[in-house]
């Protein structure tokens, strides 16, 4: 029986609040997690974060936009879509320190084990990559 894929924030995690299965092994996928992130999680995996140049750009129009008057929401999405961050992302995960990361969490899932990525971002409102990590995991099963 395959695990299944879940992805929530860290926040959800801190007030129990993120809906997940008891047993789901928690992954985080941030390339520099806080001192208190490590708490939530079980372990972390900074390849599947975003690589660094892309993070950055993201962030400087993320930022500009918002200097322009952009609420966060607006800024976030309006620069996610600006740099194409999915597209490039999704290239990411091809890499080869990204690809064998993804090999692991496959071999987890194949074993029965759910897999819980985290992160920072809430998604109710904002694009964040782990939802395309999710769904990268959830084609290849």
């Amino acid at each position: 029986m395959t695990g299944a894929v879940h992805d929530t924030y860290v926040a959800a995690l801190q007030h129990d609040s993120a809906g997940l299965p008891a047993d789901a092994r928690r992954v985080g996928v941030v390339r520099k997690p806080t001192s208190w992130f490590h708490g939530a999680v079980d372990e972390n995996r900074p390849e599947l974060g975003p690589p660094p140049d892309l993070l950055e750009e993201f962030q400087a129009l993320e930022e500009e936009f918002k200097v322009q008057g952009m609420c966060e929401e607006g800024a976030h999405n309006g620069a996610w879509d600006e740099v194409d961050f999915e597209e490039r992302y999704r290239a990411h995960l091809e890499s080869e320190a990204a690809r064998a990361e993804v090999e692991e969490l496959l071999d987890l899932l194949d074993s029965g084990t759910d897999v819980a990525l985290v992160c920072y971002e809430n998604t109710d409102d904002k694009r964040c990559h782990r939802t395309a990590l999710r769904e990268h995991l959830e084609e290849r099963l």
